[in-house]
């Protein structure tokens, strides 16, 4: 993505890959989990607001949002992790410190978890070798997508 757009002009096609995904892989809907490291925590942000009903859970990973954080609170009552390093200079903390704020702020709970000691590089591979990020991920479920979906079922023309 090209920072002055960020990943807005590829969600289209991120969303239509993931229905594909979807359509031809034994695919839980209701345990499809968005994350993305670095440049890709934004767009993991980008890609949550303009298909929220599709994730049970995000996990941005040393990354931040580009545009207004207020928007952000379309994400409130989502399952949200947040990893930042102290000591990374490609993605300050202050980044992430931002998008979490602001989900606070709104009445949203993230996790939040900062590593003190990590660059850029070994916060990342921190946060995916955070075995309790994977149990956590686990367990959050999206009943609302099957809902939904049963819901534009039946609202089908019949064949």
């Amino acid at each position: 993505p090209g920072a002055a757009h960020g990943w807005y002009p590829s969600l289209r096609a991120l969303q239509t890959l993931l229905d594909a995904l979807e359509s031809q892989l034994a695919v839980d809907p209701e345990r499809i989990y968005l994350t993305g490291l670095s440049m890709g925590g934004y767009g993991a942000w980008a890609l949550a607001l303009a298909d929220p009903d599709r994730f049970a859970a995000i996990v941005p990973v040393v990354g931040g949002y580009f545009y207004s954080p207020r928007q952000l609170c379309a994400l409130k009552d989502k399952p949200i992790w947040v990893f930042g390093a102290r000591r990374d200079r490609n993605v300050p903390l202050r980044a992430s410190e931002v998008v979490v704020r602001a989900l606070q702020a709104c009445g949203g709970a993230p996790h939040f978890t900062i590593f003190e000691d990590a660059d850029h590089d070994r916060g990342w591979q921190l946060a995916y070798d955070t075995v309790e990020m994977y149990d956590w991920l686990l367990e959050q479920r999206n009943s609302a997508r099957i809902a939904s979906m049963a819901r534009l079922r039946l609202s089908l023309p019949a064949t």
